[in-house]
């Protein structure tokens, strides 16, 4: 099938490695030029090099901070200076801390904010012109099972995601009009170095190994296994493309059958 992204030119941000190196390496496999950015500029850097030996694609690495709004404006502002164009942006940024409600402090929520709901706010404040100047655009917004079935120790990430999906909705009905689709993608438990953490800080604290946890974890998921990154990134993909002309405003998760609600 082709998606028709060839020659679009993408944002994947927090794209170094995960879920957002798979979506990034997906829409290059698409032929489509993609800026990756992350705050590691080695890291970044060899991911880009390892893109191009795999595709015939442009990438374009970009460290920035996304709590900063001079590093969204100076993303944004490179990625039209290299490509004349901005066509897909993907808002795929990592989880704030793990932690209860009375943990948590007014300068963790603070950085929690900037950092998941502000840094989307800004890049899609940023990006919407440019689309609007061509009448075609693809917005998604990467965020958790969590902003639908609520996870336990991660108040940060239950609440400030399930906000994304309010601002992912509200976008979509304005942005319609101009031929913007603007969707989310709620992942469930995938296999990243960011899971593995979590898996072992959490054997940490109940006197386990990060193997039993992993299998706690995949006793709820009726598929039985954790997701791979490039599982994720074909749904990313797909509505990055011209194949999803129908489709905006939805959020849609990719959790093995985790999530136990009916929407």
């Amino acid at each position: 099938m082709d998606l028709g992204l060839k020659d679009r030119a993408a944002i994947v941000t927090g794209s170094s490695k995960g879920i957002g190196k798979a979506i990034a390496l997906g829409l290059a496999m698409e032929r489509a030029n993609v800026t990756i950015c992350a705050r590691d500029e080695t890291n970044l850097r060899k991911t880009a090099r390892e893109m191009e030996s795999l595709t015939r694609s442009k990438i374009l690495p970009i460290a920035a901070d996304l709590t900063k709004r001079e590093d969204i404006e100076r993303l944004v502002s490179s990625t039209h200076k290299a490509f004349g164009r901005i066509d897909i942006l993907i808002n795929n940024i990592g989880g704030p801390p793990s932690g209860s409600f009375l943990d948590i402090s007014d300068q963790g929520w603070q950085q929690a904010v900037d950092l998941l709901l502000m840094s989307v706010v800004r890049s899609c404040r940023l990006v919407v012109p440019h689309m609007r100047s061509r009448s075609w655009g693809r917005i998604v917004n990467m965020t958790s099972f969590a902003a639908k079935q609520p996870a336990d120790k991660l108040v940060l990430s239950n609440a400030l995601r399930a906000g994304i999906l309010g601002l992912t909705k509200t976008l979509s009905n304005e942005l319609a009009p101009d031929g913007i689709l603007v969707n989310a993608v709620c992942p469930g438990f995938t296999r990243t170095t960011k899971l593995e953490e979590l898996a072992r800080r959490k054997a940490e604290q109940t006197h386990t190994s990060s193997e039993e946890v992993v299998c706690e974890w995949q006793r709820d998921i009726p598929l039985g296994r954790l997701a791979q990154p490039k599982e994720i990134a074909d749904l990313v993909v797909f509505l990055a493309s011209e194949r999803a002309s129908y489709i905006t405003g939805v959020a849609i998760q990719v959790d093995g059958g985790l999530v136990g609600s009916l929407f």
